[in-house]
């Protein structure tokens, strides 16, 4: 699956840069107050890119990361109720003979 993952991007970016170099002419821009700006078509559609995927990206991380934080506080809570509601384990001694409250069969009495 991995090496599928890995070949799958390797085309994305041989598709790209094909892209690149067949469209690589300077397009100009007419910015406010008489400004003009000579881009590159693939520079330009780099930046148009980021510009719409950066906001949606961050938003995403961000959320999943507040999701995971409480997801971590619930868990400690739980793990936190559930060591309440066991109840302490009372340790049986090693040694029989020890533990006067030991029911011992008659052949053991003798």
């Amino acid at each position: 699956m991995h090496f599928l993952k890995t070949l799958f991007w390797v085309m994305v970016a041989v598709i790209a840069v094909i892209f690149a170099f067949r469209n690589w002419m300077s397009i100009t821009i007419h910015l406010w107050g008489g400004l003009e700006a000579d881009v590159k078509l693939p520079v330009l559609l780099l930046i148009a890119f980021l510009v719409g995927f950066l906001p949606w990206f961050t938003l995403y991380k961000t959320t999943r990361w507040r999701l995971r934080r409480r997801l971590e506080a619930a868990q400690r809570a739980l793990e936190e109720e559930r060591a309440k509601a066991v109840p302490a384990r009372i340790e049986t001694p090693a040694d029989p003979a020890a533990d006067p409250l030991q029911i011992r069969s008659p052949s053991t009495l003798s």
